[in-house]
């Protein structure tokens, strides 16, 4: 993509209506936009993806919690006080050495805010709802994920009826990593598709 961040087409009238509420009570003292930007950044960045981040290193760590996530990853995820709107309906896919996962919303932007946090603005943009499906491999690369040619990549079409989280592969190298540490290697991408391979940094030995 050659713009992440392109809209092709226009706010919706709610997006506008929130733009707008945003501005005045700015400029009423109301809020201070960069209260309202760390805000923001925190709950798309910090502190929604670090439950995903939680499930995912629970999962890497106990196999019964792992097949509970398979056969009902709405039941395991709420059993970490995880739920709400947006949390409903949760599905798991997993990652392999054969199988790449990547996740969309091809009519709208359907997310799994209670473990993920808010929706980054490239998930909401058509560029990326489009071409996630007709060109996957292109659309990782583009974010820096090189995928082999053997590996089978699948696109998962998020609804309001189904929402996908990706567990990623555990790291290599992380046998002697607390569920804690484990969780700090997550990223958001990681559990949407758009990355594959995690990085550990430091010495665990």
């Amino acid at each position: 993509m050659s713009d992440p961040h392109d809209h092709t087409t226009p706010p919706s009238d709610a997006e506008l209506r929130t733009k707008a509420l945003e501005t005045l009570l700015i400029e009423k003292g109301l809020v201070n936009s960069q209260a309202l930007n760390a805000l923001i950044d925190t709950y798309e960045n910090k502190v929604g993806p670090r439950n995903g981040a939680t499930v995912v290193a629970k999962a890497w760590c106990d196999s019964n919690y792992l097949d509970w996530l398979r056969s009902d990853a709405t039941g395991a995820i709420g059993s970490l006080g995880f739920t709400g709107r947006q949390g409903e309906h949760m599905k798991i896919v997993e990652n392999t050495d054969s199988i790449h996962n990547l996740v969309v919303c091809t009519l709208c932007s359907c997310y799994p805010w209670t473990v993920l946090g808010l929706p980054p603005v490239w998930y909401k943009s058509a560029p990326y709802r489009a071409r996630a499906v007709s060109d996957p491999r292109g659309v990782l690369a583009e974010f820096g994920a090189i995928v082999a040619e053997k590996t089978n990549i699948r696109v998962w079409d998020s609804t309001a009826e189904m929402r996908y989280l990706v567990i990623p592969q555990r790291p290599v190298g992380t046998e002697n990593f607390s569920q804690t540490e484990l969780a700090n290697l997550v990223t958001r991408n990681s559990m949407i598709g758009v990355e594959r391979d995690l990085q550990v940094t430091g010495d665990k030995t």
